[in-house]
């Protein structure tokens, strides 16, 4: 969720998007005034699709990775990722929509999620920002798709940034829930105010052994605690949790999570292999591809204003708040309105 609850409860704007805010980090300038649009799409309920089709499964880079597909398979690709502690089934109402919008829709469980899996037991289970986008740039090799929308939140934002920056070639057109999500090991050590550390409370506890042992021990117990918190106002029922509860019983989960968490306060090392890509995300490249950032007007997790990263994006771009409610899940509790933005985005 990284620096969220779900990041911005996870990373950069766990503490790049509160330094990028203040105008403490170096060649940032805070916008003067959020792009955002007053009468933006409304809110919207989540509609009546409970689950996906059959798994598929397809190796590409470190991984085997398992992903759901819908739509046309000659439609217009776009990558929908999902976030911490989250799982494919936030897209479960947004797909048919793009599906009959003509869109070959993909949706893969990240590194450490449902039934993706490691192709190799000495692979590091890594969860630093650039190996996700990694993992995202090979599922896309994989499947020989050489540019597509790319759609996220939380630490799917994150990636979904990242693959818009340093790979613009592959990306048509970018839907980022909170904004410029790209972050730095440097920007993260910046301390915050007392209230503003106190809500990334879960990052000091995976920082110990304590919490490593807590999340393993109780990983439903504490998605569930990540939900609530982070979308105060979303009724969820337990059958909706328990649908995407297993997804969390993958046995690289615990590890993938606390090591993403403990990689961004830099008290654990990343992978050599990912060093560039790494000195590329700390200078915060600027996003030009076609852009809607959304947030919703109930995100229970650390989020920045759109005005502190409104300027990350230097192509077409648009802003929209959603009223009603909707919390840091905006997909699972918008879907509508995500799935609009996607479409939208792709006529930019």
């Amino acid at each position: 969720m990284g620096q969220t609850i779900g990041l911005v409860r996870r990373q950069l704007l766990e503490r790049f998007g509160a330094a990028l805010a203040a105008g403490t980090v170096a060649g940032i300038v805070p916008a003067a005034a959020q792009t955002a649009r007053p009468g933006a799409p409304p809110a919207t309920e989540p509609g009546p699709d409970v689950s996906f089709g059959p798994l598929k499964r397809i190796r590409a880079g470190d991984l085997e990775v398992a992903y759901v597909e819908a739509g046309p398979a000659d439609g217009r690709p776009v990558l929908l990722l999902h976030g911490w502690p989250y799982d494919i089934h936030s897209y479960v109402d947004v797909a048919p929509v793009l599906a009959a919008a003509g869109h070959r829709v993909l949706i893969p469980y990240l590194r450490g999620y449902g039934a993706t899996r490691f192709l190799s037991e000495a692979t590091p289970r890594n969860g630093q920002q650039a190996a996700l986008a990694h993992d995202a740039v090979a599922f896309l090799d994989a499947l020989k798709i050489e540019r597509t929308l790319v759609a996220g939140y939380d630490w799917g934002a994150r990636t979904a940034c990242i693959l818009a920056a340093l790979w613009p070639a592959r990306c048509k057109g970018l839907v980022s829930v909170s904004g410029y999500l790209i972050g730095s090991q440097q920007a993260n050590a910046m301390p915050l105010p007392p209230k503003a550390e106190l809500q990334w409370w879960y990052q000091f506890y995976f920082a110990t052994e304590r919490g490593r042992e807590g999340y393993a021990r109780y990983t439903r117990e504490f998605a569930r605690l990540i939900w609530e918190l982070a979308s105060p106002q979303w009724r969820f029922d337990d059958a909706t949790f328990a649908r995407s509860a297993p997804a969390f019983e993958n046995p690289d989960h615990v590890a993938v999570s606390i090591h993403n968490y403990r990689w961004r306060l830099g008290l654990a090392e990343g992978e050599a292999r990912f060093d560039e890509t790494e000195r590329k995300l700390a200078t915060f490249p600027a996003v030009a591809v076609p852009t809607i950032t959304m947030e919703g007007d109930a995100n229970g997790a650390p989020h920045p204003e759109p005005a502190a990263y409104a300027k990350k994006f230097t192509g077409r771009y648009e802003h929209r708040t959603l009223r009603g409610g909707i919390g840091h899940n905006l997909p699972q509790e918008a879907p509508k309105a995500f799935a609009q933005a996607v479409v939208d985005v792709d006529g930019f």
